[in-house]
């Protein structure tokens, strides 16, 4: 009768998946908390490459949640796992790249997992109805329930008053009372409940935490796949496709080109995995070339490298060219002109 009950919560480092967790705590209840890293997590990438977001707070909110509740936190690799989900998701895309239905499942599920390897007795999120136009509605959320096998060891404390008692609840875990009846996108309630607990300076709601949801990240993947002719990719792929300008001159190759000296940096880790150019007699940036590249492909990238320069105006820049090979030579291009450049080569 007296038995401490244990869950386990879903923490992506949001306000949402804070204050559920806070909300069980007050409870009673021991919470735990775990997070899945998937790869394409927004958080610490480029707020840590980029020069301009230097003075940005860097940290792990999911690490920083789980310090101010006081809890534990699992962080666990899925980037395998995780490529069904993005591939080949079930109930399809959002607005962009974003398996939304399909990934809250594959969580849900892995969380099952850990619950039961970690004999925990029912799991929490942060969902509300309605926030989410995929994932969170009202006829797609026992979805998640029912795909991932949780059933009704899944409790949503933000909204539970406007589902069906779970088991948590029938089994007097929890006071049904206590828990929470939010809807809609608005955050309102959220920040005001926030308020109440004395939460402050968490993640700034609805930031969104996943570049698949990012428009253009999304194009930048779907390039990629239409360029190698097949739907796969590699850790360092996505991690890429995160930094710099891109542009696909032609079908068969694409240049990655630093914008400033942090994302410079960042590229310097690539670069033997790739032909890259920098400019000799003008700053400018690091630029990667993706694919098969001719002489002449070679030329147009170099003057792309030469226009993205400090020397874009002038009637010649030498251009250092490094093959993967690690054979390096020197062109003297003319920088192409901004008019010389087709829209349609930015990605």
């Amino acid at each position: 009768m007296n038995q401490q009950r244990k869950a386990i919560a879903l923490i992506s480092g949001g306000l949402d998946s804070m204050l559920a967790a806070k909300v069980i705590l007050e409870q009673g209840v021991h919470v735990e908390g775990i997070n899945f890293y998937t790869g394409f997590c927004v958080e610490g990438h480029t707020h840590a490459i980029r020069e301009r977001d230097r003075r940005r707070p860097k940290r792990n909110n999911a690490l920083w949640v789980a310090e101010q509740l006081g809890i534990k936190l699992a962080i666990i690799d899925v980037i395998d796992e995780y490529k069904e989900v993005v591939l080949n998701p079930k109930h399809g895309y959002g607005v962009n790249m974003n398996p939304c239905l399909d990934c809250k499942g594959f969580m849900v599920k892995k969380a099952l997992q850990w619950m039961q390897a970690n004999s925990f007795d029912f799991i929490i999120t942060g969902e509300v109805v309605g926030q989410r136009p995929m994932s969170q509605r009202s006829n797609t959320m026992p979805i998640v329930a029912k795909e991932s096998g949780a059933g009704d060891r899944l409790l949503r404390p933000l909204c539970a008053k406007l589902m069906p008692p779970t088991l948590p609840e029938r089994e007097a875990w929890v006071t049904r009372a206590h828990l929470h009846e939010f809807n809609g996108r608005s955050r309102k309630p959220q920040m005001a409940l926030a308020e109440q607990f004395g939460i402050t300076n968490y993640a700034q709601p609805a930031g969104g935490c996943c570049f698949l949801t990012n428009e253009s990240y999304s194009q930048k993947l779907a390039d990629l796949w239409q360029a190698r002719k097949t739907r796969d990719y590699e850790l360092d792929d996505i991690m890429l496709l995160k930094v710099g300008r891109h542009l696909r001159p032609r079908p068969h190759f694409k240049i990655i080109v630093g914008r400033e000296a942090g994302e410079n940096k960042y590229l310097e880790g690539y670069r033997h995995q790739f032909t890259h150019f920098r400019t000799v007699n003008y700053t400018g940036p690091l630029v990667l070339l993706d694919g098969k590249a001719d002489e002449n492909d070679v030329e147009l990238a170099a003057r792309l490298t030469a226009r993205f320069s400090q020397g874009k105006n002038s009637e010649s820049v030498h251009v250092l060219v490094e093959e993967k090979s690690g054979t390096s030579y020197t062109l003297d291009v003319r920088p192409l002109h901004q008019d010389e450049i087709p829209k349609e080569w930015y990605i």
